[in-house]
């Protein structure tokens, strides 16, 4: 009798000790388990960092013209970020004719004093594809010269992706259709943009290899 009874603590012990070891085994594997979802759960998907870093492609000048503009200075982006548009755009020397037309036009304060417009800029060397002569006639007319600068202006910032597959209404009255990707855009199938996304104080300019004509 008294060994029966022996047997039975001896077996109630062994459970008492052993119970708690299986029930911290079982736990140890579910916390590990509830520690890696944590973890998967904190971490992002790679397709997230890789758009991010995608979408940070354009948030800054781009274009093969940037390399020429000067790296400090009033005419350096971080300088044409202080300045109104034709100011700024006065402090590029690639500019100079588009800064002489608006001049001519009586368009400085009009365009310095617009609030968040994109312009269509032209270089130097867009307007040198148009023959001097009727560069020349353009120059001294007014009212054409106004139709033309004013059809480079739309009445609201882009950003490189609107101009993806775009349609805005221009100063003029008129259309601009955009197309492209990446750093890689037209303005009205003509035009290449060569330097886009370029900010100052009141618009964002994309500087183009040709002159716009409205229709």
């Amino acid at each position: 009798m008294n060994a029966l009874r022996f047997r039975r603590t001896a077996i109630a012990v062994t459970a008492a000790a052993v119970l708690p070891f299986a029930l911290s085994a079982c736990g140890g594997s579910d916390s590990k388990k509830d520690s890696s979802a944590a973890t998967e759960a904190a971490a992002p998907p790679a397709s997230q960092s890789s758009t991010g870093s995608d979408a940070s492609m354009t948030d800054k000048p781009f274009g093969s013209a940037c390399a020429s503009v000067p790296k400090d200075g009033a005419g350096s982006f971080d300088g044409m970020a202080k300045d109104p548009v034709a100011t700024a755009a006065s402090h590029n020397p690639a500019l100079s004719t588009l800064v002489a037309a608006v001049k001519k036009a009586g368009l400085v304060d009009t365009l310095n004093n617009a609030q968040n417009i994109t312009v269509f800029a032209p270089t130097n060397d867009a307007f040198a594809k148009i023959p001097k002569a009727d560069l020349d006639k353009v120059l001294n007319d007014k009212a054409m010269l106004t139709k033309i600068l004013t059809y480079h202006v739309v009445g609201q910032k882009l950003a490189p992706k609107q101009l993806e597959n775009g349609s805005f209404d221009t100063l003029e009255k008129g259309k601009v259709t955009t197309t492209g990707s990446g750093t890689a855009y037209k303005v009205n199938d003509s035009a290449n943009v060569v330097c886009g996304n370029v900010p100052t104080a009141n618009a964002t300019v994309y500087i183009i290899d040709s002159v716009l004509m409205p229709k």
